[in-house]
């Protein structure tokens, strides 16, 4: 087994997490488990993680980052403010499309973490983290393109939280893309106009 940096090899086990979580459930993921996975010692994985509690946090954190990564590359100035708002959506939700698994498994680490005492600050933070992005995403945008906004930062961050959490449970019930297309399409011009100057 090759000697990885202690980050590396934490992103390693992260996403192992990730695999193993998506594929079998958080209540069913053990230690033993994600260090297989991941083609470790249980070992390495105490010396990475204190606890499953810290394992949660950053397989959250972690499922974040990646659509949010592909969202920054989307959300650049385009000839409209509706059409780069249209972007950054467009690209979260192709990601929701192309990784359902993986967007399921943020629903089940929320549950996972309300019904686990001393676990339950996860939940909160998970949520705290994706209004946090949303903010940083709007932050980015009203800098690039000097917008002026109808509505607090935070307010804004936590509608597009919210928006797009119920869209996308309802697209991992439902399945319907064709409906979803059109509310993301009202909710672009709704966050278009919000945003807009008066």
């Amino acid at each position: 087994m090759a000697r990885l940096p202690s980050a590396e090899r934490r992103r390693q086990l992260t996403e192992a997490a990730i695999r193993v979580m998506t594929r079998d459930g958080v209540p069913r993921t053990t230690t033993r488990s994600i260090a297989a996975e991941a083609g470790v010692s249980l070992s390495v994985f105490h010396y990475c993680f204190d606890s499953k509690q810290e394992l949660i946090e950053s397989v959250i954190t972690t499922i974040t980052e990646h659509y949010v990564t592909v969202v920054k590359e989307a959300l650049r100035p385009r000839a409209t403010l509706e059409e780069t708002v249209r972007a950054g959506f467009r690209a979260y939700w192709d990601h929701v499309r192309a990784h359902p698994d993986e967007h399921m498994l943020t629903y089940e680490l929320t549950q996972y973490a309300l019904r686990q005492p001393g676990f339950e600050h996860l939940a909160r933070r998970q949520y705290e983290l994706y209004a946090e992005t949303y903010a940083d995403l709007i932050g980015r945008l009203q800098r690039a393109m000097d917008l002026r906004l109808r509505v607090p930062v935070p307010v804004l961050a936590r509608y597009l939280a919210a928006m797009t959490d119920g869209l996308t449970l309802n697209y991992l019930v439902l399945g319907d893309e064709a409906s979803c297309d059109g509310v993301l399409d009202t909710v672009t011009a709704h966050i278009a106009g919000l945003v807009r100057e008066p």
